[in-house]
């Protein structure tokens, strides 16, 4: 298993901005969650952009822009697409208005558990969790904690990515056929569906942040 380090020289500019608040990137938003919407009834429908025009007067070049989230539509015009795609005007903007969850879990109140598969001593609290969103990704964070009673458990297995960033203590994580030595402010940020776990309890008691995120049971 291949795990390079960050050093300084891979640090990148993210293209995406968590802060985004002014009115007209709030607009832009809008656009994009409309044109996903206009999109997603034509394809489920099995019009094509030609076909979509031709139904509703509009050139493709506007349906296009319309799609790609390039353009703010008139009400006149998303009525027009409404009916040509017999929906509802209102089920344009259903993904722009759904609830947004936001969990607040208070030092020392996560829900304390056992995960299937694990060993003794192994104090796993989930610090949150948000089911089923728009997202279509699952994302759990867990706060672990061993103590001396804990055993070594290195072949856990399971699907999804995970992140594990270093609080106290010392441990030796085996992650595939590798093993990194993890001390406070370390991260290692991995494939789980590799057999991993703590391989050696080098410093305890040792407490560190497990965030898995998976995709969504499509069921």
């Amino acid at each position: 298993m291949n795990i390079e380090a960050i050093s300084p020289e891979m640090v990148v500019k993210l293209s995406q901005d968590p802060h985004v608040t002014s009115a007209g990137e709030r607009e832009k938003v809008l656009e994009v969650a409309i044109g996903r919407e206009v999109r997603a009834f034509r394809k489920q429908k099995e019009i094509t952009v030609a076909e979509l025009a031709s139904m509703t007067g509009l050139s493709i070049g506007m349906l296009s822009k319309i799609e790609n989230g390039n353009t703010s539509p008139s009400l006149s015009t998303l009525q027009t697409l409404a009916n040509a795609l017999s929906v509802p005007l209102t089920s344009f903007f259903r993904r722009f208005e759904e609830q947004r969850s936001a969990v607040h879990t208070k030092a020392g109140e996560g829900v304390e558990l056992e995960r299937e598969g694990t060993r003794a001593g192994h104090q796993y609290n989930l610090l949150g969790h948000i089911g089923a969103n728009s997202s279509g990704v699952i994302v759990e964070p867990y706060l672990i904690t061993l103590s001396e009673q804990s055993d070594v458990f290195p072949m856990f297995q399971h699907g999804g990515i995970e992140t594990i960033y270093m609080l106290e203590g010392k441990v030796d994580y085996r992650h595939g056929d590798d093993v990194h030595s993890l001390l406070p402010g370390d991260t290692l940020f991995f494939d789980a569906d590799a057999p991993h776990g703590p391989e050696k309890l080098v410093e305890l008691p040792a407490r560190y942040l497990s965030i898995i995120s998976y995709p969504q049971s499509t069921g």
